[in-house]
């Protein structure tokens, strides 16, 4: 399988301003940002053609991004939620992301699912990723894996578990379709 090999996604979330700088660079309004002493919680719309809202609540602790993308009807392909592995920093306050390739995908009911680590070894081995960074990011994966197994595969009762107690919008408006 050939391998979508491409620099680390950045990202950057202002509370202040109330918005949120994508991987491509386009300057998105949020609707919601909520810091807790775990992480932050962002909410905006999103001009995307599959969804039309992302939730996402960024934990430094645990080294990931926790994703609820609000789909478009008629999009098959859906999770309940995504997890990015990512390195967090915070400065002045603002958060920024360095998105560590592997991604983690769950469904109720079902066992948590690692996907990319096959860009993770191939970002490694031309120099787009650092040794440390992929280690961090084997490390971040292994751990939430196991958490999340441990807690009945639920990644929420694994956070809980932990004193991260996140929570989602009840219901949300979704932007209209590009």
């Amino acid at each position: 399988m050939m391998v979508d090999l491409h620099p680390i996604k950045c990202e950057t979330f202002d509370p202040k301003s109330k918005t949120n700088v994508d991987p491509k660079g386009f300057r998105r309004q949020v609707d919601t940002y909520r810091e807790t002493p775990f992480g932050l919680y962002m909410a905006r719309g999103a001009d995307h053609p599959k969804f039309g809202y992302l939730e996402s609540w960024l934990l430094p602790e645990l080294g990931l991004r926790a994703n609820i993308f609000h789909y478009r009807d008629g999009v098959v392909d859906r999770e309940d939620i995504y997890i990015d592995v990512v390195d967090i920093n915070i400065e002045d306050g603002v958060w920024t992301t360095r998105d560590l390739y592997v991604d983690l995908v769950w469904n109720s009911g079902d066992s948590i699912e690692v996907v990319d680590i096959d860009e993770l070894a191939a970002a490694t081995s031309a120099g787009l990723i650092s040794a440390d960074d992929a280690e961090k990011a084997i490390e971040s994966t292994l751990a939430a894996v196991e958490g999340i197994t441990r807690y009945g595969d639920n990644p929420s009762a694994w956070m809980k578990a932990k004193g991260i107690d996140i929570d989602w919008a009840d219901t949300v408006t979704l932007v209209p379709a590009p």
